[in-house]
């Protein structure tokens, strides 16, 4: 598991999406085991501390659940479609809100996405 951090976010913010991206993938499904904090601090070379909060984080938006002294889990529920969804809607508001930032207007943005489609790059 390697995460190129960005010094701007917040670590377990970026733990959390790395999480999140896998599980809209399919790498994780749902009752797959997470490695356990300690593992994951390791092969990040993070705090703990980080990824327990990430883990919180998680587990309170019912992406995953903990079972005392056995780990964390995937929640089983069918909660990728619309995980996907909020993630891509997120994903859009940035773009959007950064295109208009820097002087596009709509038109603008929309013939620019489609034009970088159509060309696929």
């Amino acid at each position: 598991m390697i995460i190129e951090f960005d010094e701007k976010v917040p670590i377990y913010l970026q733990i959390m999406d790395f999480i999140k991206k896998e599980i809209v993938k399919g790498n994780l499904k749902g009752g797959d085991k997470l490695p356990s904090v300690r593992e994951l601090a390791e092969m990040l070379k993070v705090n703990p501390n980080t990824v327990q909060k990430a883990y919180q984080e998680l587990e309170r938006e019912g992406i995953t659940y903990t079972l005392r002294g056995t780990g964390s889990f995937v929640t089983e529920d069918e909660r990728k479609e619309a995980l996907k969804k909020q993630m891509a809607i997120s994903i859009l508001e940035k773009f959007y809100k950064d295109m208009k930032d820097i002087g596009f207007s709509d038109d603008d943005i929309v013939n620019l996405l489609q034009s970088y489609i159509k060309e696929g790059k």
